[in-house]
């Protein structure tokens, strides 16, 4: 996952310390939302839908459109907030800490030739609703949030485990 400038500023000042960081997930669905797009993530190797971390003074539905460009190179259209969680503590490799909120939309593809547009996936595919790949437990709820037909986004009370 990239970085963005704006945490390795903040590192700058902080250290490995843990940061408290607000992301989205874009759990984006074919128009007959019979298909989902996933992403093959480049450092883990674990399907998710598209993720990002919101910039500052952006609006977390902003940055699941951003990163649906930059990752999968597709237009979507965000049409719900599905759900609302907090991620686990996450270690990583270099000590860096940070604890996610999470927003997750559900989105409809709208244009684009899917494919890994940045350096943070090796592939991007479609994927029929009932017939997805092994998935972690917090991104796999994520994903069923989005494709649900609920009208009221799911609050999740829970950290996520994985």
């Amino acid at each position: 996952m990239s970085t963005p400038d704006f945490v390795l500023k903040l590192r700058e000042h902080v250290g490995t310390a843990p940061l408290w960081l607000s992301g989205a997930t874009a759990v984006i669905r074919s128009a007959d939302h019979r298909r989902v797009l996933l992403v093959r993530r480049s450092d883990n190797g674990w399907w998710t839908p598209v993720t990002g971390i919101v910039d500052p003074g952006e609006h977390p539905a902003d940055t699941a459109v951003r990163e649906a460009r930059e990752e999968a190179d597709v237009t979507i259209r965000v049409d719900r907030v599905a759900s609302i969680g907090v991620s686990r503590m996450v270690t990583y490799a270099n000590g860096d800490r940070a604890q996610y909120i999470d927003h997750t939309f559900a989105c409809t593809y709208l244009a684009g030739d899917p494919h890994p547009a940045d350096g943070e996936n090796t592939d991007v595919r479609w994927f029929a609703v009932d017939d997805l790949p092994e998935m972690r437990p917090h991104m796999l709820e994520r994903l069923e949030a989005g494709l649900s037909t609920e009208e009221r986004a799911r609050i999740v009370t829970t950290t996520e485990s994985h």
